[in-house]
């Protein structure tokens, strides 16, 4: 059985003549009858039979038939998709941290469409659990394509390549003794109850490492893992926190105040898996990220 003899058998079986059929075909008459009889010697059933000088399928033909014609639209469908990926288009699976996902993954991806008018290219975004090594652990699994978040160390099967920066910033409620300052060393704040990320966080090594050269950690009223999370603390007066500088801290009941001592300044990575294939389409897009990074990253 080979997927030709699928083929004549559904022509045939619409047709229900051989001449017409093979012509259809544009094969010989003898030729499609040689590959009805060897389809059903294999499958040990008659599919056809002779009505006059036309043919009508058997009822283990009919039966045939429905799952034949499902099996070939399956598979038709997929080579399609296949050969949309080849030519530039296709799914992109993308992981996004949610403090990258309200405006630069956006317009990242709006920039890329704008110049790839008519294609049909579908991205799909997926937030995960907002953790960098849940994000890098779907790279692994082939579950995402593409993940935008922060760096880990000893994953050298990762592509970290560097797209934008953010500042990081000390947020405090409004009524709190230090919502006066406009800059501040971070081991003023050592006194004060803070609300930090969890051990998981991708940031939390990087926070950890300002207040270490502070000398000194501060004590963690609440330890939670997304950034929002955070701010919504710090906003309800649970403590202080130090955070990215994220353009929803605008519109919270905090006062944002800028870090002097020690500096310090957030990357935000594309990741990618490394010696892996990966669709035309992937590739063309990390290239667009890669020039527009030099520019996010000169600003």
């Amino acid at each position: 059985m080979n997927l030709y003899h699928l083929r004549y058998f559904v022509t045939l079986a619409h047709l229900e003549h051989y001449t017409k059929a093979a012509e259809l075909l544009s094969i010989t008459q003898p030729s499609l009858s040689h590959a009805i009889s060897s389809l059903e010697k294999e499958l040990g059933v008659r599919l056809f039979e002779k009505e006059g000088r036309n043919v009508v399928l058997t009822k283990c033909g009919r039966a045939f038939l429905e799952d034949v014609e499902q099996s070939l639209a399956l598979l038709d469908s997929s080579v399609n998709k296949l050969q949309l990926t080849g030519s530039g288009e296709g799914q992109i699976d993308v992981a996004v941290l949610r403090v990258l996902s309200t405006d630069l993954v956006p317009r990242l991806v709006r920039g890329y469409l704008d110049q790839h008018p008519g294609r049909n290219i579908d991205f799909r975004f997926h937030n995960s659990t907002g953790l960098t090594p849940d994000m890098i652990e779907g790279l692994k699994t082939r579950k995402y394509d593409i993940a935008f978040c922060s760096k880990m160390g000893n994953e050298p099967s990762i592509e970290f390549i560097p797209v934008a920066k953010q500042d990081l910033v000390l947020i405090v409620p409004n009524q709190h003794p230090l919502s006066t300052r406009n800059e501040i060393d971070l081991a003023d704040t050592l006194p004060y109850p803070h609300v930090g990320f969890s051990k998981r966080s991708g940031i939390r090594p990087t926070i950890d490492k300002l207040f270490l050269e502070c000398g000194g950690m501060p004590q963690m009223a609440y330890e939670v893992e997304e950034d929002q999370a955070v701010a919504g603390l710090v906003a309800a007066g649970f403590g202080i926190a130090v955070v990215p500088h994220m353009p929803i801290l605008a519109y919270m009941p905090v006062q944002i105040i800028r870090i002097a001592r020690p500096t310090w300044e957030r990357i935000f990575y594309m990741c990618t898996l490394k010696d892996v294939y990966q669709a035309p389409v992937i590739n063309e897009f990390k290239r667009y990220v890669r020039q527009k990074a030099k520019i996010l990253l000169k600003t």
